[in-house]
C-alpha cells in the first residue's frame, strides 16, 4: 500500500541517463528548512546528507533550519552563496517572497531545489502531494464522524503545503452539510507547543468538539495532550506526516483520540530533490519540474503494516 513506484522508477530512470562524467561536481550543497526541531525537517536534512554524500562522499553538507524566519533564510541563502554551494536544497517560508533570493542564487551558478513547498523560480520542486494528503485525513474525520459534528481546522505556517492540506480539508469537509467548520485560521507554529496552546483554546471556548484536523503530527500531539489535561474525550484527531510520534500514538491504547495521519517520506523526497539538482548540474533537465508523492493513510487498523521514517528505502 506505501510503495511508491512510480518514484522509484523515476529516480532510477534520473541515474541511468544523467551523464557519468560531470563537468560540475558536488562539492558543497546548502539545505535550508523550515525548523530542526520539526523531526519532519531532521528527516528531510538527513535524506538530502545521504544521497548527497552517495554522490561524491567528501561533499560538504551545510543545513540549517530559519524558524519560519523569511529574514533568516535570506541571511543562510547569502550565506551559502559565499560559501560557494553547487546546490541549494529549501523549503522556503514564502513560495513569491523568496523568488529574489533564488535569482541571487541563480545569478552565482547555483541551482536551487525546493522540498515540501513551492518556491518562485526554483529549478525543480519535489514534495507530498499536500491536497490529496488533506483530503485523505479529513475523509477520515467525516467518515468517522459518519458525516455529521463540529469540526476544527487547526492550521499553521503559511507556507504552500499547510496552505494545500488546509484547502484539501476544506474541500472534503463542506461536502458535508452535516459538518460544521468551528475555526480554520489558527496557527499551530508547526510544533507540539503551538498544537497545545491553540487547543488550550479550542477546548475552553467550544463544549462540543468532536474532531480536529491538525495540519502536521507535532500540533497533533500537542492537541492530544491538551484535550488529556482538560479531560476531554471522543475527539477524532487526523493529521499530515505519518511522523514516528504519530506511529507509536497510533498504538498507544493510551492515546485513542489520534485517529489517523496522512503519510509523507521526508528521506525519500531529499534524496529525490538530491538527485534533481546533481542531474541539473550535469545538463539533465527533469521532465517534470515539479513531482508530487502520493500520501496514504496511515490508521490504527493499519499502523502495524506502515513502513514508516524509520526506513531509508523506496517505499
Amino acid at each position: 500500500m506505501y510503495k511508491r513506484a512510480l518514484l522509484a522508477t523515476s529516480i532510477l530512470a534520473l541515474a541511468a541517463t544523467a551523464s557519468p562524467a560531470s563537468s560540475r561536481d558536488l562539492n558543497k550543497i546548502g539545505v535550508s528548512l523550515g525548523s530542526m526541531g520539526n523531526p519532519f525537517f531532521v528527516a528531510l536534512a538527513k535524506g538530502a546528507e545521504a544521497e548527497a554524500k552517495n554522490t561524491n562522499p567528501d561533499v560538504e553538507v551545510l543545513a540549517f533550519g530559519f524558524d519560519y524566519d523569511i529574514g533568516k533564510q535570506f541571511t543562510q541563502i547569502d550565506n551559502f552563496i559565499a560559501a560557494g554551494v553547487d546546490l541549494i536544497l529549501l523549503n522556503p517560508a514564502d513560495a513569491h517572497a523568496i523568488g529574489p533570493a533564488i535569482k541571487k542564487a541563480h545569478a552565482a551558478g547555483i541551482v536551487v531545489v525546493a522540498v515540501d513547498t513551492f518556491a518562485e523560480g526554483a529549478d525543480a520542486v519535489v514534495t507530498t502531494n499536500n491536497v490529496q494528503a488533506g483530503e485523505i485525513a479529513c475523509r477520515y474525520i467525516v467518515d468517522k464522524l459518519k458525516g455529521k459534528g463540529d469540526v476544527i481546522i487547526q492550521n499553521g505556517p503559511q507556507v504552500s503545503a499547510v496552505v494545500d492540506r488546509v484547502n484539501g480539508c476544506k474541500s472534503v469537509l463542506a461536502k458535508s452539510p452535516g459538518i460544521t467548520v468551528l475555526s480554520d485560521d489558527q496557527d499551530g507554529k508547526g510544533s507540539r507547543e503551538g498544537g497545545m496552546n491553540v487547543a488550550q483554546g479550542y477546548l475552553t471556548r467550544y463544549e462540543t468538539i468532536n474532531a480536529i484536523f491538525t495540519i502536521n503530527d507535532p500540533q497533533a500531539i500537542g492537541t492530544d495532550l491538551a484535550a488529556r489535561q482538560q479531560g476531554r474525550e471522543g475527539i477524532v484527531i487526523a493529521s499530515v506526516d505519518g511522523a514516528p510520534d504519530i506511529e507509536a500514538a497510533l498504538k498507544d491504547p493510551k492515546a485513542q483520540m489520534i485517529g489517523a495521519s496522512a503519510s509523507q517520506n521526508p528521506h525519500l523526497m531529499a534524496r529525490r530533490a538530491v538527485q534533481l539538482g546533481v542531474g541539473i548540474l550535469n545538463g539533465t533537465k527533469p521532465a517534470n519540474t515539479v513531482e508530487l508523492m502520493d500520501s496514504a493513510l496511515v490508521t490504527r487498523d493499519n499502523v502495524n503494516s506502515y513502513v514508516g521514517w524509520a526506513s531509508n528505502k523506496v517505499q
